[in-house]
């Protein structure tokens, strides 16, 4: 075999048993993140310590989104000339959710930045950080969540039955927020404009998105608002609270994006989870 030939296949080799390794070292750091879950006793300190002599504590968080629920239903309601029932329950959860999302995503890009005496003086798996944001911006979405049932109990839902597939929703709903937050941590942490970047196209986002409109008002251009994976991403935990099953799309959009999403966040961690401590 010539040599030149003999010399690429062993520089391949060596590159493929590079990339198995730091693929190991990454899948590694999200086992023991998750069998270590010291990210739910940090997520908590956190939300203690903000809002440490409150007498409320996070639920100052659900009056305000309930009192701007309870301020736009009736007028929205009237605008978009729908009935009240339907429409509150469509902004009560979308609003929720969507507080829910756009607090993870315009944080979770500080994820590693933030954490940087952790990451420099303690040796904990990077992904830890990744998940003290989600859990985080979890626990005050279960806050927010007496609103919906408070929505709900006023307005029930046409039927029941379609109540215990929030459950899956949620689920496929918070593992694309995992790998998004994990790709986005990267790449914040090495561009630290990218993060203001997120900010703004989150609150350009907040109004392409079915929240206070909804897609039926789109008519034959119904398909722009389908673009959006974000409504796709609300619509799995929506449409069952309400008494729907999520169409099809919706589940196939949005799984599409766990196992695709969550296969390039989890190579773009393996390539550069060596780089994060040097970054900061």
């Amino acid at each position: 075999m010539p040599k030149h030939i003999r010399e690429g296949l062993q520089r391949i080799e060596r590159e493929f048993s590079l990339a198995n390794k730091r693929l190991s070292l990454a899948i590694t750091d999200l086992k023991e993140a998750l069998w270590q879950p010291i990210w739910w006793h940090l997520a908590w300190q956190e939300i203690r310590q903000r809002y440490r002599r409150s007498l409320i504590g996070p639920f100052w968080i659900t009056i305000s989104t309930g009192i701007m629920i309870a301020a736009m239903g009736p007028l929205y309601g009237r605008l978009f000339e729908q009935p009240l029932g339907p429409y509150f329950q469509h902004l009560a959860i979308g609003l929720v959710v969507w507080v829910f999302i756009s607090g993870y995503l315009n944080e979770v890009g500080f994820a590693f930045v933030s954490a940087e005496g952790f990451i420099k003086d303690v040796k904990i798996p990077y992904s830890t950080y990744v998940f003290k944001v989600l859990v985080k911006h979890l626990i005050m979405f279960l806050h927010n969540f007496v609103i919906v049932l408070t929505v709900l109990l006023f307005f029930p839902p046409r039927t029941l039955a379609t109540v215990p597939m929030v459950l899956p929703g949620l689920i496929v709903m918070l593992l694309n927020l995992l790998w998004i937050g994990t790709a986005l941590a990267i790449l914040c942490v090495r561009f630290r404009d990218i993060a203001q970047i997120v900010g703004s196209v989150v609150q350009l986002l907040f109004f392409l998105t079915p929240i206070m409109w909804q897609v039926e008002m789109l008519g034959e251009r119904r398909e722009l608002a389908e673009w959006n994976v974000i409504y796709h991403l609300i619509q799995i935990v929506r449409s069952p609270l309400v008494g729907e099953t999520p169409n099809l799309l919706s589940w196939i959009v949005t799984c599409g994006m766990a196992v695709v999403g969550g296969a390039v966040a989890l190579c773009l961690f393996a390539r550069f989870r060596s780089r994060i401590s040097y970054w900061i």
